[in-house]
């Protein structure tokens, strides 16, 4: 049975976000935005604000699954912290191996670690010796960092150390986010692999699944953009709607993000008391996640393009939320 995973996009992708995406259906697995680790042994409530979910079974309210990643370069420190995040109900623990960021790697965190395949297996493995056994631990990494040299013998290195999956997001640090995402890559591994490897990259229609399942032989998929472009995109794979109507698939990616700005609007006495959420500036959060949000959207709807054009410049919260919840 082939799966979808929701990627855990950094400053995007949070608790909110993970409860709206999975209550829309065809999501199988979510991942945590990443939290970064040094050399601190971080506090509880770190855990909680990155992972509500924590507080109810580490699953969404519709009830999907969501692990938690992690990413940093000292071994000791990375299995103390994942298993106080086990003690914590954590029912996964994924390590970030494939961060492109410049800030992320200049710390050596991410995907300059593609250059060091002793280094990873010494992570993943202090990670797996120190999470309880029914507790998966996986890996996420590009093909490499200015190549794919060494992709093979990275993913062996997470596969020998223990991991239970890898995902792979089919291009270098190098190549950052510019098309395509080179799934034919994917193949070497997973003949090379006894663990499942799940496909990521450029998947933003329900065409580009299909050819990335075809090409890679990766049945299970990881969709990051994607689903940020199309959040009926994970319904639609799962139906294999090759040519859905338009107008219903932006009427539900509409509800999507009205419930958003409604629950940012919120004040925290109204909300759910048995999923509570915190937003510090609710004003900052919905003028820029939004429009972000609606931005990402616009490449692939008309519809979403006409909406971000209409809101972009207003920067009034009530404002912004009164012309959400009239839009159609």
């Amino acid at each position: 049975m082939s799966t979808i995973t929701l990627a855990p996009m950094e400053g995007v992708v949070d608790y909110l976000l993970r409860e709206l995406l999975t209550e829309a259906g065809g999501i199988d697995l979510c991942v945590t935005e990443f939290i970064r680790i040094t050399d601190t042994r971080l506090p509880t409530q770190t855990f909680h604000r990155i992972c509500p979910e924590l507080k109810h079974d580490c699953r969404t309210r519709s009830g999907t699954p969501v692990h938690i990643q992690f990413l940093g370069n000292n071994p000791e420190m990375l299995a103390y912290n994942a298993a106080k995040a086990a003690r914590l109900g954590a029912l996964g623990i994924d390590l970030n191996f494939g961060c492109p960021a410049k800030t992320v790697n200049r710390h050596k965190g991410g995907a300059v670690l593609l250059k060091e395949p002793e280094l990873i297996h010494e992570i993943v493995s202090a990670v797996r010796k120190a999470v309880p056994a029914e507790v998966p631990v996986s890996a996420k990494m590009r093909l490499g960092y200015l190549d794919s040299d060494l992709a093979l013998e990275n993913a062996q290195a997470i596969e020998s150390a223990g991991a239970s999956s890898l995902v792979v997001h089919a291009r270098t640090k190098l190549q950052g986010y510019k098309p395509p995402a080179h799934w034919q890559e994917l193949v070497q591994l997973r003949e090379a692999l006894s663990i499942p490897l799940i496909a990521n990259g450029d998947i933003f229609k329900v065409e580009d699944a299909h050819r990335c399942r075809e090409v890679s032989g990766c049945q299970n998929i990881m969709i990051g953009r994607g689903i940020l472009r199309d959040p009926d995109l994970p319904v639609a794979i799962v139906a294999s709607q090759q040519n859905p109507c338009q107008e219903e698939r932006w009427a539900r990616s509409l509800s999507l993000i009205q419930r958003f700005t409604e629950k940012v609007v919120t004040p925290p006495e109204r909300q759910d008391q048995e999923h509570p959420y915190y937003i510090n500036n609710p004003k900052r959060y919905l003028d820029g996640r939004l429009k972000q949000w609606l931005s990402m959207m616009s490449k692939s709807s008309t519809h979403a393009q006409r909406l971000f054009e209409k809101v972009k410049r207003e920067n009034c919260l009530q404002t912004l939320s009164h012309m959400i919840q009239a839009a159609s």
